[in-house]
């Protein structure tokens, strides 16, 4: 086992395997709520640190290491990446890791080892939520977005919501004449 520095211990995410280091093929299942972790997120997407996440784990000592499979439950809150609604749904994740003994952080590279016969599941967490968070979370696939001119939701707008745009290349003119000239307007319509 590595001598390396202590995890967290105050953290529910790292959890003692002390029973399972006497041999391979010892089980032991667990299910609890804990706080989610700083840092689940992108800028516009994420788990809101402290909400709880429900876990459910299967940790299994094999020949290497110990072995963490399982599921967790959180709600995600953000908004919509068109038209700025707040969003707030479930996800579920699978939680897959290998934590090795008997090596050194040198020795396993990526891979994460027992540190003072326990493990860090939160960097597992994080991993597993943040690569399937959307790049552009939607509130329905369909979302019109704003108004690129006024910012008003698409599908708040009266029907036939247009802005008349007057051709930069006459405003000059229009100017000049006193009158806008409507001839050279473009009429946009969202």
């Amino acid at each position: 086992m590595d001598t390396d520095e202590r995890p967290d211990a105050g953290s529910p995410w790292v959890i003692s395997v002390r029973d399972l280091l006497r041999g391979a093929g010892i089980q032991r299942h667990v299910t609890a709520q804990w706080p989610a972790p700083e840092g689940v997120s992108t800028p516009v997407l994420g788990v809101p640190a402290g909400d709880l996440v429900d876990v459910e784990l299967r940790l299994e000592a094999v020949h290497e290491g110990v072995l963490v499979t399982g599921t967790a439950d959180a709600d995600l809150v953000g908004e919509c990446g068109r038209c700025l609604t707040p969003l707030r749904e479930g996800i579920t994740v699978d939680l897959q890791e290998l934590f090795l003994t008997g090596a050194s952080r040198d020795e396993a590279g990526d891979q994460p080892i027992v540190v003072h016969e326990t493990v860090d599941l939160e960097p597992v967490f994080r991993d597993a939520v943040v690569i399937t968070l959307p790049f552009q979370p939607l509130c329905r696939p369909d979302c019109e977005g704003l108004c690129a001119d006024c910012g008003i939701r698409l599908e708040d707008a009266p029907e036939g919501h247009v802005h008349e745009r007057v051709d930069p290349r006459w405003a000059a003119l229009a100017a000049l004449a006193g009158t806008e000239e409507t001839s050279n307007t473009e009429t946009e319509e969202r």
